[in-house]
C-alpha cells in the first residue's frame, strides 16, 4: 500500500513521500453558523492571507471519525433476511443506535493544511514548518503541526482502514517480523 501511494516513510516533522516531504497541521474548525456576515468575510480574507502567503499549500477537509455506512448496509441486508421478529427488532436497534452516532459525529469535521517541501536539509524543514505554523495561526486559525501517531489517524481513517490509526505500525506487517539480535548462523 505504501507503495501504491508513493509513502516513504515517517520523518521527524511529518511524511515522505515520492513527490517530497508533507507537513500536517490541524486547523481547529469555526462554527461560522454563529457567526455574523461580517466575520464570516474576515474569515475568508484571512483564509486569503494564509493562501498568498503559502500559495502551494493544500487544504483537506476529512471527517474526524469512522464512516459506518457499511456496517448500515449489511445491517440492512440482514434486517431483510431474518424470519426471527426478535433479532429483527435486535438489528433495528442496531440500525438507530449507528443512525445516532453517525448524526453526532456529522459535524465532527478535521480541517488539514498541507505543505510539500522539496529537497530540503533538516534545519531548512525546520525552519520552513515553524514558519508555517507562525503564518496560519497569526491569521487567527487555531493550529498545530501533527505528530506521527496523529498522522496515521488521519491516514487510517482517509484510507477508511480504522479508527485506530495512531496504532497501526510503521511498516506494513512490521508486527509479524521477528528481528534475532543474535549471531547469523550457518549449519
Amino acid at each position: 500500500m505504501q507503495d501504491l501511494i508513493g509513502v516513504k516513510t515517517f520523518t521527524k516533522y511529518g511524511l515522505l513521500t515520492n513527490k517530497g516531504e508533507l507537513l500536517f497541521y490541524l486547523v481547529s474548525p469555526t462554527n461560522i453558523s454563529v457567526l455574523s456576515h461580517v466575520n464570516i468575510e474576515i474569515k475568508i480574507r484571512h483564509l486569503m492571507m494564509v493562501l498568498s502567503a503559502i500559495p502551494d499549500i493544500e487544504i483537506t477537509c476529512t471527517d474526524s471519525s469512522e464512516c459506518f455506512d457499511d456496517n448500515k448496509a449489511y445491517l440492512h441486508e440482514r434486517l431483510e433476511e431474518e424470519p426471527n421478529p426478535k433479532v429483527r427488532k435486535i438489528i433495528g436497534k442496531d440500525i438507530d443506535f449507528l443512525d445516532h452516532i453517525q448524526m453526532e459525529m456529522a459535524t465532527a469535521r478535521q480541517f488539514l493544511f498541507i505543505a510539500r517541501l522539496k529537497n530540503t536539509k533538516d534545519k531548512q524543514t525546520f525552519d520552513t514548518a515553524n514558519r508555517i505554523e507562525k503564518i496560519i495561526s497569526e491569521q487567527g486559525f487555531e493550529t498545530h503541526r501533527m505528530k506521527k501517531n496523529e498522522i496515521k489517524r488521519f491516514l487510517a481513517l482517509y484510507f477508511e482502514a480504522s479508527m485506530n490509526g495512531e496504532q497501526m505500525p510503521d511498516v506494513d506487517g512490521e508486527q509479524f517480523y521477528e528481528v534475532d539480535d543474535g549471531e547469523d548462523s550457518e549449519d
